[in-house]
């Protein structure tokens, strides 16, 4: 929420509250708590409430010292902390690891302005998120010692007013930070007659340093100052938020978007090419009456009318992740509608998140419908254990992973790291919410009456022929799943730059686009290869369909080590694990999605071919 000011001095100064929300890194990916730096504290320290996704980002949003006059550009005093040895090599470490501080105050994120160029010569203001904690001397800094950790210990507030005809008073649309590193002197003794001789700043005042283990003798003293500064804005209140949610040139965008269309409208045309063409051609010769022994010559797809209806090897399995893919496949298009309409806005901190959380968990029914739909119409008889598996397996894998590593943060004494309250809060709704409603689809999935298949299934299986080495199961597959990753690699760079380098991701139209055409591509491409497969007279279809388009998680995953190397600067055996990890959670989440929308792709086409033959 917002509120509505008036620039009026000679009233009652309205006192602005900012808010410290916590320290993050890219190169450590592990947030902490504001406070556990020696910063100044209020008297009394009181933490915000926080829903579910906060509470999962480390977010922990707390009251400052800090006080915000409206229209009053001042200059204050802080506080004084002396730093001890151990304080001091922490806050060292912290400034090694390149932190940055978040603040905010009136819904809004402390940022720092960035004047950026573009390749066509514009010139566009961005806001980079927080503000540095410190920076490391080098010679081309003046004042500085290689290798020697400064602190930023004076903030300049620049806020931005906006004032409407259409009510009394003012809104804040911008909130600026400048941070400054300033050896503060004073005269006399603290809290009684000092007073500071480095007032008013200047640039020739020599930076504040961090002992290091070759001063600990010396250990120094921090003097933290702000000053506000109060500028007129054009941008209305409504669109304070843009300079956030700027990613750049949309011409990128599009380009991914027409790299995607590009690779649709090819398999579209290798689709349509085998339905109207090559699939009519067959049609007419299948059904045509024709003397018996031109009948026995015949190859091709329609030989194994009766066995391409048989189950798979572990159908269970199977039926259990397509439950899964279909659990998570509606979550995201459910959650992608609601942030293209707007209503997960990151002014929502931690919205996305949660919203993603509930939606999974109340998609149970979808998802026991169609594994317990899927796993009848195998001939499965466990309905019960399908049932459990459903509700259980994936969730229970990932849950178990992100177990294991939460201790891994905890013992880096990470805001990140769980609560013990919020586990047991997520393990409710997994048990109490999301199992029962497996449990409740499950039960109509069972129920629901199956068609017969097209055609009847031999007792005895055909012998498949010897396949050529294209179409052999491993290479076929990896084949699979290359084009449905190339639609969509150039946007998951933006999603990775977003979430690993901490920036905000708000082009959710374009998102909804590309997944629109990853579904696409995942049909078309799993419907040609299988159509292939049925050609060469290999009836089992019911897995390769769908590992063909999953396998696009693997090279998801192998993208994700690519773009380590190349693209980030983390360091620390934690900080990668937690990468890996969630790499490796989201790869396969991807794998389940794009597998189940290749399997019903093959499961719609083979029962639509074999419904149009006729069958001695």
């Amino acid at each position: 929420t917002t509120e509505i000011y008036t620039l009026s001095l000679h009233d009652a100064l309205p006192i602005f509250e900012i808010k410290v929300n916590q320290l993050s890194s890219t190169k450590t990916q592990m947030p902490y708590d504001y406070y556990s730096l020696p910063f100044c504290k209020p008297t009394e320290t009181v933490s915000a409430v926080e829903n579910l996704g906060e509470v999962l980002h480390g977010s922990v949003i707390q009251n400052s010292p800090y006080d915000i006059f409206m229209g009053k550009s001042d200059f204050k005093v802080l506080c004084r902390v002396e730093l001890t040895k151990k304080t001091s090599a922490l806050l060292a470490q912290r400034i090694k690891e390149d932190y940055r501080v978040h603040l905010i105050m009136d819904n809004l994120p402390a940022a720092t302005r960035m004047i950026s160029e573009l390749p066509d010569g514009k010139v566009v203001t961005m806001y980079d998120r927080g503000y540095r904690l410190g920076f490391m001397g080098a010679k081309e800094f003046l004042g500085t010692k290689p290798g020697v950790p400064y602190l930023n210990n004076h903030l300049r507030f620049i806020i931005k007013y906006h004032k409407d005809e259409a009510f009394e008073g003012a809104r804040i649309v911008g909130f600026e930070v400048e941070a400054f590193s300033v050896h503060h002197k004073y005269k006399g003794t603290w809290g009684k007659d000092a007073q500071l001789t480095s007032v008013p700043l200047s640039p020739d005042l020599p930076p504040q340093p961090v002992a290091v283990k070759k001063e600990a003798a010396n250990v120094p003293e921090v003097v933290y100052t702000y000053d506000v500064k109060w500028e007129y804005s054009e941008i209305k209140w409504a669109s304070r938020w843009d300079l956030y949610l700027y990613m750049g040139d949309d011409q990128i965008h599009w380009f991914s978007i027409i790299n995607s269309l590009m690779i649709v409208l090819f398999l579209s045309g290798m689709v349509a090419m085998i339905m109207m063409r090559t699939l009519h051609r067959d049609f007419n010769r299948y059904n045509a009456t024709e003397a018996a022994e031109d009948v026995e010559e015949e190859t091709g797809w329609k030989l194994v009318h009766g066995d391409v209806f048989r189950p798979p090897p572990m159908p269970m399995l199977l039926s259990v992740s397509v439950g899964t893919g279909v659990q998570t496949l509606t979550m995201s298009v459910i959650t992608m509608a609601f942030a293209v309409l707007g209503f997960l806005s990151p002014a929502n901190r931690g919205g996305l998140l949660t919203a993603t959380l509930l939606l999974f968990v109340l998609m149970g029914v979808p998802a026991g419908y169609i594994s317990s739909n899927t796993y009848k119409s195998m001939k499965g008889s466990e309905w019960k254990l399908a049932t459990i598996m459903t509700a259980m397996l994936y969730p229970t894998v990932v849950a178990a992973i992100f177990f294991v590593l939460n201790f891994f943060i905890w013992g880096q004494a990470s805001s990140g790291a769980i609560p013990f309250g919020t586990m047991v809060a997520l393990l409710l709704m997994w048990f109490c919410i999301s199992v029962p409603l497996v449990f409740v689809g499950a039960f109509f999935g069972f129920k629901a009456k199956l068609k017969d298949p097209p055609t009847r299934t031999n007792e005895i299986p055909r012998e498949i022929p010897p396949q050529a080495w294209y179409m052999v199961g491993v290479f076929n597959v990896l084949m699979g799943g290359i084009l449905p990753f190339g639609a969509i690699f150039i946007e998951l760079f933006f999603i990775m730059t977003s979430v690993w380098l901490q920036r905000f991701y708000y082009v959710f139209g374009f998102l909804a686009l590309v997944l629109l055409i990853l579904i696409i591509t995942c049909a078309e491409i799993s419907i040609v290869l299988c159509y292939f497969q049925l050609c060469n007279e290999d009836y089992h279809w019911w897995w390769r369909s769908f590992l063909t388009a999953g396998s696009s998680g693997l090279y998801l995953f192998a993208y994700s080590i690519m773009y380590f190397f190349t693209q980030l600067d983390i360091i620390g055996f934690v900080p990668t694990l937690i990468y890996f990890t969630y790499m490796f959670v989201f790869a396969t989440l991807f794998f389940v999605i794009t597998g189940t929308i290749g399997f019903y792709s093959c499961y719609w086409f083979v029962w639509t071919i074999y419904g149009a033959i006729k069958v001695d």
